[in-house]
Protein backbone atom coordinates (compact mmCIF):
# COMPACT_ATOMS: atom_id res chain seq x y z
CA UNK A 1 0.00 0.00 0.00
CA UNK A 2 1.11 3.49 -0.49
CA UNK A 3 2.06 6.03 1.84
CA UNK A 4 -0.35 9.04 2.38
CA UNK A 5 0.76 12.33 1.42
CA UNK A 6 0.69 15.29 3.25
CA UNK A 7 -1.67 17.31 1.35
CA UNK A 8 -4.61 14.58 0.27
CA UNK A 9 -5.84 14.17 -2.62
CA UNK A 10 -9.46 14.23 -1.29
CA UNK A 11 -9.14 18.16 -0.91
CA UNK A 12 -9.24 18.44 -4.72
CA UNK A 13 -12.14 15.71 -5.09
CA UNK A 14 -15.61 15.96 -5.80
CA UNK A 15 -17.69 12.97 -5.05
CA UNK A 16 -20.66 12.76 -7.25
CA UNK A 17 -23.15 10.05 -5.73
CA UNK A 18 -25.86 8.52 -8.10
CA UNK A 19 -29.17 8.16 -6.19
CA UNK A 20 -32.02 7.71 -8.81
CA UNK A 21 -32.11 4.40 -8.93
CA UNK A 22 -36.05 2.64 -8.54
CA UNK A 23 -34.90 -0.53 -6.49
CA UNK A 24 -37.51 -2.76 -7.39
CA UNK A 25 -36.31 -5.62 -5.83
CA UNK A 26 -36.86 -4.33 -2.54
CA UNK A 27 -40.32 -4.17 -3.61
CA UNK A 28 -43.07 -1.95 -1.55
CA UNK A 29 -40.18 -0.64 0.35
CA UNK A 30 -39.38 1.41 -2.69
CA UNK A 31 -43.15 2.30 -3.59
CA UNK A 32 -42.90 5.34 -2.18
CA UNK A 33 -38.68 6.38 -1.77
CA UNK A 34 -35.87 5.78 -3.61
CA UNK A 35 -33.29 2.86 -2.53
CA UNK A 36 -30.98 5.10 -1.41
CA UNK A 37 -33.31 6.20 1.27
CA UNK A 38 -35.02 3.57 2.25
CA UNK A 39 -33.74 3.38 6.20
CA UNK A 40 -31.26 1.12 7.66
CA UNK A 41 -29.63 0.41 11.20
CA UNK A 42 -31.97 2.19 13.16
CA UNK A 43 -31.63 5.86 12.80
CA UNK A 44 -29.57 6.28 9.09
CA UNK A 45 -30.48 5.96 5.42
CA UNK A 46 -28.73 3.73 2.82
CA UNK A 47 -27.11 6.81 1.22
CA UNK A 48 -25.77 8.13 4.37
CA UNK A 49 -22.91 5.26 4.10
CA UNK A 50 -21.38 6.81 0.66
CA UNK A 51 -22.08 10.39 1.69
CA UNK A 52 -20.46 9.71 5.27
CA UNK A 53 -17.34 7.70 3.22
CA UNK A 54 -16.84 11.07 1.76
CA UNK A 55 -16.78 13.19 4.44
CA UNK A 56 -14.64 10.73 6.06
CA UNK A 57 -12.07 10.88 3.58
CA UNK A 58 -11.71 14.53 3.42
CA UNK A 59 -14.05 15.25 0.48
CA UNK A 60 -16.07 18.43 0.93
CA UNK A 61 -17.53 18.87 -2.44
CA UNK A 62 -20.27 16.81 -3.22
CA UNK A 63 -23.26 16.27 -5.77
CA UNK A 64 -26.36 13.64 -5.41
CA UNK A 65 -28.04 12.56 -8.85
CA UNK A 66 -31.73 12.23 -7.82
CA UNK A 67 -34.56 11.14 -10.16
CA UNK A 68 -36.98 8.23 -8.93
CA UNK A 69 -39.57 9.41 -6.00
CA UNK A 70 -36.81 11.30 -4.78
CA UNK A 71 -38.95 13.32 -2.14
CA UNK A 72 -38.16 11.87 1.06
CA UNK A 73 -34.23 11.66 -0.08
CA UNK A 74 -34.14 15.26 -0.84
CA UNK A 75 -35.56 15.86 2.54
CA UNK A 76 -33.33 13.60 4.66
CA UNK A 77 -30.22 15.62 2.84
CA UNK A 78 -31.49 18.81 3.30
CA UNK A 79 -31.86 17.73 6.87
CA UNK A 80 -29.11 15.91 7.72
CA UNK A 81 -26.20 17.33 5.12
CA UNK A 82 -27.23 21.13 5.29
CA UNK A 83 -24.03 22.05 7.15
CA UNK A 84 -21.17 22.63 4.20
CA UNK A 85 -20.29 25.44 3.90
CA UNK A 86 -19.24 27.56 0.86
CA UNK A 87 -16.42 30.24 2.08
CA UNK A 88 -14.50 26.56 3.60
CA UNK A 89 -14.42 25.63 -0.23
CA UNK A 90 -17.42 23.16 0.89
CA UNK A 91 -20.06 22.66 -1.22
CA UNK A 92 -23.34 20.12 -1.32
CA UNK A 93 -25.60 19.96 -4.24
CA UNK A 94 -28.51 17.79 -4.60
CA UNK A 95 -29.23 17.41 -8.62
CA UNK A 96 -32.66 16.23 -9.90
CA UNK A 97 -33.58 15.44 -13.17
CA UNK A 98 -34.35 18.85 -14.26
CA UNK A 99 -34.16 18.52 -18.37
CA UNK A 100 -30.87 20.87 -18.06
CA UNK A 101 -30.09 19.23 -21.34
CA UNK A 102 -33.05 18.58 -23.07
CA UNK A 103 -36.77 19.51 -23.03
CA UNK A 104 -37.82 15.79 -22.94
CA UNK A 105 -34.84 14.27 -21.77
CA UNK A 106 -34.69 12.85 -17.91
CA UNK A 107 -31.35 11.07 -16.98
CA UNK A 108 -31.36 8.32 -19.00
CA UNK A 109 -28.71 6.19 -17.59
CA UNK A 110 -25.17 6.46 -15.15
CA UNK A 111 -23.12 8.62 -16.96
CA UNK A 112 -25.96 10.90 -18.64
CA UNK A 113 -27.00 11.64 -15.04
CA UNK A 114 -23.29 13.10 -14.56
CA UNK A 115 -23.28 14.39 -18.37
CA UNK A 116 -26.12 16.53 -17.54
CA UNK A 117 -24.22 18.73 -15.00
CA UNK A 118 -20.84 18.66 -16.41
CA UNK A 119 -21.20 22.58 -16.04
CA UNK A 120 -21.23 22.56 -12.35
CA UNK A 121 -18.69 19.98 -12.12
CA UNK A 122 -16.41 22.45 -14.15
CA UNK A 123 -17.56 25.62 -12.53
CA UNK A 124 -15.63 23.67 -9.25
CA UNK A 125 -12.69 23.19 -11.09
CA UNK A 126 -11.92 20.00 -8.74
CA UNK A 127 -8.78 17.62 -10.09
CA UNK A 128 -10.58 13.97 -9.59
CA UNK A 129 -13.82 13.32 -9.59
CA UNK A 130 -15.19 9.97 -7.39
CA UNK A 131 -17.98 8.47 -8.90
CA UNK A 132 -20.04 6.89 -6.27
CA UNK A 133 -23.55 4.57 -5.80
CA UNK A 134 -26.03 6.15 -3.02
CA UNK A 135 -27.28 2.13 -2.63
CA UNK A 136 -24.41 0.19 -0.98
CA UNK A 137 -23.64 -0.62 2.83
CA UNK A 138 -19.89 -0.09 3.40
CA UNK A 139 -17.17 1.95 4.93
CA UNK A 140 -13.84 2.83 2.88
CA UNK A 141 -11.51 5.66 2.79
CA UNK A 142 -11.58 6.72 -0.60
CA UNK A 143 -7.96 8.51 0.01
CA UNK A 144 -6.03 5.56 -0.66
CA UNK A 145 -8.21 4.98 -3.92
CA UNK A 146 -7.05 8.23 -5.22
CA UNK A 147 -3.41 7.90 -4.43
CA UNK A 148 -3.44 4.53 -6.24
CA UNK A 149 -5.36 6.69 -9.36
CA UNK A 150 -2.51 9.16 -9.27
CA UNK A 151 0.37 6.71 -8.90
CA UNK A 152 -0.89 4.24 -11.42
CA UNK A 153 -1.65 6.86 -13.99
CA UNK A 154 -4.82 5.30 -15.15
CA UNK A 155 -7.63 6.44 -16.38
CA UNK A 156 -9.97 5.06 -14.94
CA UNK A 157 -9.90 2.82 -11.02
CA UNK A 158 -12.73 1.05 -10.44
CA UNK A 159 -13.23 -0.52 -6.81
CA UNK A 160 -13.48 -4.23 -6.46
CA UNK A 161 -14.50 -7.14 -4.20
CA UNK A 162 -12.55 -9.84 -4.03
CA UNK A 163 -15.37 -12.35 -4.14
CA UNK A 164 -15.72 -16.39 -5.07
CA UNK A 165 -15.33 -17.05 -8.29
CA UNK A 166 -18.75 -18.35 -8.84
CA UNK A 167 -20.70 -15.85 -6.81
CA UNK A 168 -19.34 -13.37 -9.01
CA UNK A 169 -22.22 -14.25 -11.78
CA UNK A 170 -24.37 -11.50 -11.04
CA UNK A 171 -21.83 -8.61 -11.20
CA UNK A 172 -20.07 -6.78 -13.48
CA UNK A 173 -16.10 -8.53 -13.33
CA UNK A 174 -13.14 -7.39 -13.98
CA UNK A 175 -10.38 -9.60 -16.08
CA UNK A 176 -7.18 -8.27 -14.45
CA UNK A 177 -3.51 -9.01 -15.02
CA UNK A 178 -0.67 -9.19 -12.27
CA UNK A 179 -0.45 -5.53 -11.87
CA UNK A 180 -4.38 -5.36 -11.66
CA UNK A 181 -4.80 -3.66 -14.65
CA UNK A 182 -7.95 -4.20 -16.21
CA UNK A 183 -7.80 -6.09 -19.73
CA UNK A 184 -11.43 -7.15 -19.98
CA UNK A 185 -14.79 -6.13 -18.28
CA UNK A 186 -17.42 -8.86 -18.32
CA UNK A 187 -20.82 -8.32 -17.59
CA UNK A 188 -22.42 -11.18 -15.24
CA UNK A 189 -20.22 -14.16 -16.78
CA UNK A 190 -21.09 -17.42 -16.73
CA UNK A 191 -18.12 -18.49 -15.78
CA UNK A 192 -16.21 -15.37 -14.25
CA UNK A 193 -12.26 -15.19 -14.87
CA UNK A 194 -10.62 -15.50 -11.41
CA UNK A 195 -7.70 -13.20 -9.91
CA UNK A 196 -4.01 -14.12 -10.79
CA UNK A 197 -2.85 -14.23 -7.34
CA UNK A 198 -6.26 -15.90 -6.20
CA UNK A 199 -7.76 -18.25 -8.77
CA UNK A 200 -10.43 -19.29 -6.52
CA UNK A 201 -11.43 -15.85 -6.20
CA UNK A 202 -13.24 -12.45 -8.62
CA UNK A 203 -13.14 -9.27 -9.01
CA UNK A 204 -16.56 -7.85 -8.72
CA UNK A 205 -17.54 -3.93 -9.63
CA UNK A 206 -18.69 -2.12 -6.62
CA UNK A 207 -19.82 0.70 -8.77
CA UNK A 208 -17.10 3.24 -7.51
CA UNK A 209 -14.91 5.01 -9.79
CA UNK A 210 -11.84 7.45 -9.56
CA UNK A 211 -11.15 9.93 -12.42
CA UNK A 212 -9.29 12.95 -13.77
CA UNK A 213 -11.91 15.47 -14.04
CA UNK A 214 -11.15 16.35 -17.67
CA UNK A 215 -10.83 12.93 -18.79
CA UNK A 216 -13.72 12.13 -17.62
CA UNK A 217 -15.68 15.34 -18.95
CA UNK A 218 -14.24 14.59 -22.39
CA UNK A 219 -15.09 10.34 -22.16
CA UNK A 220 -19.03 12.33 -21.05
CA UNK A 221 -19.03 13.75 -24.09
CA UNK A 222 -17.23 11.21 -26.53
CA UNK A 223 -20.11 8.93 -25.22
CA UNK A 224 -23.21 11.11 -25.38
CA UNK A 225 -22.70 12.03 -29.33
CA UNK A 226 -22.15 8.42 -29.96
CA UNK A 227 -26.35 7.42 -30.65
CA UNK A 228 -25.90 4.08 -29.89
CA UNK A 229 -24.64 4.34 -26.53
CA UNK A 230 -26.71 3.18 -23.37
CA UNK A 231 -25.66 6.55 -21.22
CA UNK A 232 -24.42 3.53 -18.96
CA UNK A 233 -20.80 3.88 -16.80
CA UNK A 234 -20.67 -0.24 -16.19
CA UNK A 235 -22.02 -0.64 -19.96
CA UNK A 236 -20.42 2.01 -22.26
CA UNK A 237 -18.01 4.36 -20.55
CA UNK A 238 -15.95 1.48 -18.66
CA UNK A 239 -16.01 -0.95 -21.19
CA UNK A 240 -14.52 2.00 -23.92
CA UNK A 241 -11.94 2.69 -21.64
CA UNK A 242 -10.81 -1.10 -20.87
CA UNK A 243 -10.40 -1.12 -24.72
CA UNK A 244 -9.09 1.87 -25.66
CA UNK A 245 -7.35 3.53 -22.28
CA UNK A 246 -6.13 2.37 -18.98
CA UNK A 247 -8.41 0.90 -16.56
CA UNK A 248 -7.00 -0.11 -12.91
CA UNK A 249 -8.83 -2.05 -10.35
CA UNK A 250 -8.95 -0.64 -7.10
CA UNK A 251 -9.21 -3.58 -4.39
CA UNK A 252 -11.59 -2.84 -1.36
CA UNK A 253 -10.01 -4.35 1.08
CA UNK A 254 -6.81 -1.82 0.62
CA UNK A 255 -9.39 0.99 2.11
CA UNK A 256 -11.85 -0.76 4.10
CA UNK A 257 -11.84 0.97 7.23
CA UNK A 258 -12.45 -1.39 10.06
CA UNK A 259 -12.09 -0.56 13.79
CA UNK A 260 -10.73 -3.30 16.15
CA UNK A 261 -14.13 -5.40 16.43
CA UNK A 262 -14.19 -5.72 12.69
CA UNK A 263 -12.28 -8.78 10.67
CA UNK A 264 -13.39 -8.91 7.40
CA UNK A 265 -13.86 -6.13 4.72
CA UNK A 266 -17.94 -5.34 5.10
CA UNK A 267 -20.00 -4.41 1.95
CA UNK A 268 -23.64 -4.99 1.46
CA UNK A 269 -26.16 -4.42 -1.72
CA UNK A 270 -29.32 -4.57 0.27
CA UNK A 271 -31.18 -4.67 -2.34
CA UNK A 272 -33.44 -7.62 -1.69
CA UNK A 273 -35.90 -7.97 1.28
CA UNK A 274 -34.18 -11.13 2.69
CA UNK A 275 -30.48 -8.98 1.90
CA UNK A 276 -32.55 -5.86 4.03
CA UNK A 277 -33.39 -7.96 6.53
CA UNK A 278 -30.63 -9.66 7.21
CA UNK A 279 -28.13 -6.73 6.92
CA UNK A 280 -30.35 -5.13 9.62
CA UNK A 281 -30.50 -8.29 11.78
CA UNK A 282 -26.74 -8.54 12.01
CA UNK A 283 -26.55 -5.43 13.53
CA UNK A 284 -27.97 -7.15 16.53
CA UNK A 285 -25.02 -9.95 17.02
CA UNK A 286 -22.79 -9.55 20.44
CA UNK A 287 -19.77 -8.36 18.12
CA UNK A 288 -21.93 -7.63 14.25
CA UNK A 289 -19.62 -7.58 11.22
CA UNK A 290 -20.32 -4.11 10.79
CA UNK A 291 -19.50 -1.66 13.59
CA UNK A 292 -21.62 1.04 13.24
CA UNK A 293 -20.45 2.68 17.15
CA UNK A 294 -16.83 3.15 15.38
CA UNK A 295 -16.30 6.85 16.57
CA UNK A 296 -13.85 7.29 14.46
CA UNK A 297 -16.15 6.46 11.24
CA UNK A 298 -18.99 7.91 12.40
CA UNK A 299 -22.10 7.55 10.07
CA UNK A 300 -23.53 11.14 9.96
CA UNK A 301 -27.13 11.32 9.33
CA UNK A 302 -30.27 13.23 10.13
CA UNK A 303 -30.27 13.14 13.92
CA UNK A 304 -34.17 13.78 15.32
CA UNK A 305 -34.36 15.12 18.28
CA UNK A 306 -36.14 12.88 20.57
CA UNK A 307 -36.77 11.48 24.02
CA UNK A 308 -34.64 8.36 24.62
CA UNK A 309 -36.20 5.02 24.78
CA UNK A 310 -38.63 3.61 27.23
CA UNK A 311 -39.08 0.10 28.90
CA UNK A 312 -42.42 -0.23 31.43
CA UNK A 313 -44.51 -3.10 33.34
CA UNK A 314 -42.65 -5.71 35.16
CA UNK A 315 -45.54 -8.11 35.66
CA UNK A 316 -44.38 -11.83 34.88
CA UNK A 317 -46.18 -12.13 31.35
CA UNK A 318 -46.08 -7.99 30.96
CA UNK A 319 -42.67 -6.88 31.25
CA UNK A 320 -41.03 -4.51 28.47
CA UNK A 321 -38.06 -5.99 27.97
CA UNK A 322 -35.15 -6.29 24.96
CA UNK A 323 -32.63 -9.02 23.84
CA UNK A 324 -29.92 -9.21 20.97
CA UNK A 325 -31.96 -5.90 20.10
CA UNK A 326 -31.07 -2.49 18.97
CA UNK A 327 -33.89 0.05 19.76
CA UNK A 328 -33.99 3.33 18.65
CA UNK A 329 -34.84 6.89 20.51
CA UNK A 330 -38.62 7.45 21.35
CA UNK A 331 -39.36 4.49 21.30
CA UNK A 332 -41.75 2.89 24.03
CA UNK A 333 -41.49 -0.98 24.99
CA UNK A 334 -44.83 -1.17 26.84
CA UNK A 335 -45.14 -4.87 28.54
CA UNK A 336 -44.27 -5.94 25.04
CA UNK A 337 -41.39 -8.61 24.83
CA UNK A 338 -38.21 -7.92 21.90
CA UNK A 339 -35.50 -10.31 20.92
CA UNK A 340 -33.01 -10.29 18.02
CA UNK A 341 -35.21 -7.44 16.51
CA UNK A 342 -33.84 -3.42 15.56
CA UNK A 343 -36.46 -0.85 15.81
CA UNK A 344 -36.03 2.49 14.52
CA UNK A 345 -36.99 5.72 15.80
CA UNK A 346 -40.75 6.09 17.70
CA UNK A 347 -41.71 2.76 17.54
CA UNK A 348 -44.52 1.19 20.33
CA UNK A 349 -44.98 -1.68 21.31
CA UNK A 350 -48.29 -2.29 23.59
CA UNK A 351 -48.05 -5.11 25.75
CA UNK A 352 -48.33 -8.79 25.15
CA UNK A 353 -46.96 -8.54 21.60
CA UNK A 354 -43.39 -10.47 21.03
CA UNK A 355 -41.17 -9.44 17.91
CA UNK A 356 -38.37 -11.64 17.23
CA UNK A 357 -35.73 -11.24 13.93
CA UNK A 358 -38.28 -7.68 13.49
CA UNK A 359 -37.10 -5.26 11.52
CA UNK A 360 -39.25 -2.20 12.77
CA UNK A 361 -39.35 1.10 10.60
CA UNK A 362 -39.73 4.84 12.56
CA UNK A 363 -43.39 5.28 13.82
CA UNK A 364 -44.93 1.82 13.80
CA UNK A 365 -47.22 1.35 16.36
CA UNK A 366 -47.91 -2.68 17.65
CA UNK A 367 -51.24 -3.78 19.01
CA UNK A 368 -51.62 -6.25 22.40
CA UNK A 369 -50.76 -9.63 21.93
CA UNK A 370 -49.28 -9.35 18.19
CA UNK A 371 -46.95 -12.27 17.62
CA UNK A 372 -44.37 -10.99 14.87
CA UNK A 373 -41.47 -13.58 13.87
CA UNK A 374 -39.31 -12.23 11.15
CA UNK A 375 -40.80 -9.40 9.53
CA UNK A 376 -39.50 -6.17 7.99
CA UNK A 377 -42.20 -3.36 9.13
CA UNK A 378 -42.51 0.02 6.96
CA UNK A 379 -42.56 3.38 8.41
CA UNK A 380 -45.58 3.88 10.16
CA UNK A 381 -47.58 0.73 10.05
CA UNK A 382 -50.43 -0.17 12.78
CA UNK A 383 -50.23 -3.44 13.53
CA UNK A 384 -53.59 -4.95 14.97
CA UNK A 385 -54.02 -6.45 18.07
CA UNK A 386 -53.60 -10.02 18.21
CA UNK A 387 -52.02 -10.27 14.45
CA UNK A 388 -50.03 -13.55 14.24
CA UNK A 389 -46.99 -13.29 11.36
CA UNK A 390 -44.75 -15.86 10.58
CA UNK A 391 -46.23 -19.21 12.08
CA UNK A 392 -48.46 -20.72 9.27
CA UNK A 393 -46.42 -19.90 5.15
CA UNK A 394 -49.64 -20.01 3.70
CA UNK A 395 -51.53 -17.68 5.22
CA UNK A 396 -48.99 -15.05 5.68
CA UNK A 397 -47.96 -15.14 1.80
CA UNK A 398 -51.76 -14.50 0.96
CA UNK A 399 -51.36 -11.44 3.45
CA UNK A 400 -48.45 -10.14 3.07
CA UNK A 401 -44.85 -9.80 1.21
CA UNK A 402 -43.24 -13.13 2.10
CA UNK A 403 -39.82 -14.09 0.69
CA UNK A 404 -38.50 -18.08 0.48
CA UNK A 405 -36.72 -18.46 2.99
CA UNK A 406 -40.15 -16.70 5.12
CA UNK A 407 -39.58 -12.77 5.52
CA UNK A 408 -42.49 -11.31 5.60
CA UNK A 409 -42.82 -7.51 4.44
CA UNK A 410 -45.70 -5.58 5.93
CA UNK A 411 -46.84 -2.18 4.58
CA UNK A 412 -50.02 -0.37 5.80
CA UNK A 413 -52.22 -0.95 2.63
CA UNK A 414 -51.57 -4.99 3.07
CA UNK A 415 -52.89 -4.53 6.75
CA UNK A 416 -55.71 -2.36 5.73
CA UNK A 417 -56.78 -5.30 3.10
CA UNK A 418 -56.70 -7.71 6.02
CA UNK A 419 -60.40 -9.24 7.74
CA UNK A 420 -59.67 -9.75 11.03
Amino acid sequence: MVEKRIQPLARDAMAYVLAGGRGSRLKELTDRRAKPAVYFGGKSRIIDFALSNALNSGIRRIGVATQYKAHSLIRHMQRGWNFFRPERNESFDILPASQRVSETQWYEGTADAVYQNIDIIEDYGVEYMVILAGDHVYKMDYEWMLQQHVDSGADVTIGCLEVPRMEAVGFGVMHVDKTDRIIDFVEKPANPPGIPDKPDFALASMGIYVFHTKFLIDALRRDAADPNSSKDFGKDIIPYIVKNGKAVAHRFGQSCVRSDFEHEPYWRDVGTIEAYWQANIDLTAIVPELDIYDKSWPIWTYAEISPPAKFVHDDEDRRGSATSSVVAGDCIISGATLHKSLLFTGVRANSYSKLEGAVVLPSVKVGRRAQLKNVVIDHGVVIPEGLVVGEDPEIDAKRFRRTESGICLITQPMIDKLDL
